[in-house]
């Protein structure tokens, strides 16, 4: 078995995220907007900033802090057209001009030095082996005594619906993808990770996001439209179907009088430039 690099990794991510973009903020997966109003919240911005947003996605954490300025801008770089697409539409639907989107691979952002007051990665970072570098990457374009901030998934995210996802994928011979998000997903993984930067003043706050969903069909629309399709999607089209039927009644036997809820704590990092 030929193991990939991280280019054709990469390649296979922005192929999974153009596909996925037109369902992306579907509401099962509103995790995402519930962090970045968190996010722009803890940045406890004075109004007037100049803001990246890395890994943008469909823009959730770009619109949000966008829509908190006063007199600031943010620009969003993203890999994925679609993705760009979505958030380009969210910003004209919203009627926000101090806003914009260039698709850019985060491995290589194209700014110069000093350029940003507050730099942000929301569910980002641990898409590239080395986070290291591209916490470094990311914090060079930001000026001295700025602000750099990262969310991450915590330890039990979607515990336990992912957990028996991945126990019935394995009954096909399905293995899970490398699990890099675990690097930053406790405390101490993100203060280490901050720390190896240069970063100072490191605050980590732990929020669980997680809601009740209305059915199982809510879960599968988190995994047919995030970063789970490219795992999924491994099985043959009768396979596929299979699983989807016998993963949702293992699914749909945790409902409650609520629902069937669903566990989505995240961790919020924030440093400061020296």
């Amino acid at each position: 078995m030929n193991l990939m690099n991280e280019d054709q990794i990469i390649a296979l991510v922005r192929e999974t995220f153009d596909e996925v973009s037109p369902e992306y903020d579907n509401k099962a997966l509103r995790f995402f907007s519930e962090t970045a109003m968190h996010l722009t919240a803890y940045l406890d911005l004075c109004g007037n900033e100049q803001v990246i947003d890395v890994a943008t996605g469909t823009g959730n954490a770009a619109l949000t802090i966008a829509s908190a300025l006063l007199g600031g801008r943010v620009t969003g770089v993203d890999f994925s057209t679609g993705m760009l697409n979505q958030a380009r539409n969210k910003a004209s639907s919203m009627h926000l001009e101090n806003v914009e989107f260039i698709e850019q691979d985060m491995r290589t952002i194209g700014f110069s030095p000093n350029r940003f007051d507050v730099a942000v990665c929301s569910f980002g970072i641990f898409f590239v082996n080395d986070m290291d570098s591209q916490l470094l990457r990311i914090a060079r374009v930001v000026k001295s005594g700025g602000r750099v901030a990262i969310t991450s998934f915590a330890e039990t995210q979607f515990h336990p619906l992912r957990d028996m996802m991945c126990d019935r994928l394995s009954t096909y011979g399905i293995s899970q993808f490398p699990q890099a998000w675990k690097l930053v997903a406790s405390d101490m993984g993100c203060r280490n990770l901050f720390e190896r930067a240069n970063l100072k003043d490191i605050r980590i706050e732990s929020k669980n996001v997680g809601y009740y969903l209305d059915a199982a069909e809510d879960w599968w629309d988190i995994v047919w439209n995030a970063g789970f399709r490219r795992l999924v999607n491994q099985l043959s089209t009768d396979n596929l179907k299979r699983f989807k039927q016998e993963h949702l009644e293992e699914v749909d036997s945790l409902r409650t009088e609520h629902g069937i809820w669903l566990n989505a704590p995240v961790l919020l990092t924030i440093g400061t430039k020296r």
